[in-house]
């Protein structure tokens, strides 16, 4: 009984131990979120340059150094490119919402609501008083605040992307420096599986991140051929953030529709409703449900089929799923970390008959 007893409380205090070394684990991963969140997007980056670097070396020859100067150069100029494009919009906005101009913004707001309510007052529905009694002029006062504070995380915000771009360096450097790490923890029966799946894995991961960046560059072509043809104003920006947003499933596109149509409708803010406003507004509204359509029936499909090699279905599951547990950064994780998941299932549990069913064409 005695022995018992002593087994008992050993199982308890390893019980208690281990929740508490797992807790302070926990713990200590919320505490560096900052840096795991900089190896994460370095991790993306690392595998989108791959295809780069492995074409740089084989077909051209360079050393392994130089192709990821290459690669690391490359990402370096699209992000001073897209900096360079957003520093404008930005000092116009600043100076359109600074507090010297709020009475012109608070006259070209009154104007454009009153024609709209005047457009539709045959509806018998006062927009100008619904727009009045929502009161979104009283939060415009804050944002020269917020504009301030935004200037003040610059500098955060350098930091970070030196840091991603420093790790970003080193795993396309030393390619092998996060495969040697996992491999390290695992035992020594399963490292042939396990660097057998993570080369698999790297190879989807890699075409699925492409795939995205081709599918943002097709809605951002169409998105700013449809806003300059239209003359809306810094079209070039709000085809990008448009474009981007659509990196969020479902929510996304939505979000990037009423962006454009309210960026729309204010770049055109002095004009006559009904002759301007509206038509233009519509004629952009149109651009957008084909933009839509083309990335819905083409371009995500095309994406899911030939890169993470999952049915549509699946998919839309899946993201959802990832939606309902984890939020918005869930529907974004979703489809790579399912991607990651099917690999490792196919390679320990080739036999069971819902692995089989789901990895069938891996």
């Amino acid at each position: 009984m005695h022995i018992k007893s002593n087994e008992i409380s050993t199982g308890i205090l390893k019980a208690i131990g281990t929740l508490l070394g797992v807790s302070l684990l926990l713990y200590f991963l919320w505490l560096i979120q900052t840096v795991l969140v900089y190896i994460v997007i370095a991790a993306v980056l690392s595998l989108i340059a791959r295809p780069i670097i492995k074409f740089l070396r084989i077909k051209l020859k360079f050393p392994n150094l130089l192709a990821v100067i290459v690669a690391i150069s490359l990402f370096s100029g699209m992000i001073i490119g897209l900096v360079s494009l957003f520093i404008p919009l930005i000092t116009q906005q600043g100076r359109n919402l600074s507090l010297l101009n709020f009475e012109n913004l608070k006259n070209d707001y009154a104007d454009i609501a009153d024609q709209v309510s005047n457009h539709f007052l045959n509806t018998k529905f006062n927009l100008l008083q619904q727009f009045e009694s929502i009161d979104l002029l009283s939060g415009v006062k804050e944002i020269p605040t917020l504009l301030n504070s935004v200037v003040g995380t610059v500098g955060s915000l350098s930091i970070g992307l030196f840091s991603v771009l420093f790790i970003a360096f080193f795993l396309m450097k030393d390619s092998g420096l996060m495969h040697n790490g996992i491999i390290t923890v695992v035992s020594q029966k399963n490292e042939k599986r396990i660097e057998k799946s993570m080369n698999t894995i790297k190879d989807l991961l890699s075409r699925y991140f492409i795939g995205l960046v081709f599918q943002i560059t097709i809605l951002f072509i169409i998105y700013a051929t449809t806003l300059a043809i239209f003359g809306v104003e810094n079209a070039i920006v709000i085809a990008f953030l448009c474009a981007l947003l659509n990196l969020i499933p479902y929510i996304g596109p939505l979000i990037g529709g009423v962006l454009m149509l309210f960026l729309t409708m204010t770049s055109n803010i002095g004009q006559d409703f009904k002759a301007v406003i509206l038509p233009t507004t519509m004629y952009v509204l149109m651009g957008y449900v084909i933009a839509q359509l083309v990335d819905n029936f083409f371009s995500q499909p095309y994406i899911f089929s030939k890169s993470v090699k999952s049915h549509p279905l699946e998919i839309f599951l899946i993201i959802i799923i990832g939606g309902l547990l984890f939020g918005v950064i869930g529907m974004v994780i979703a489809v790579p970390s399912y991607t990651a998941i099917k690999v490792v299932l196919k390679e320990f549990f080739a036999e069971n008959k819902i692995v089989k069913q789901l990895t069938k064409d891996l």
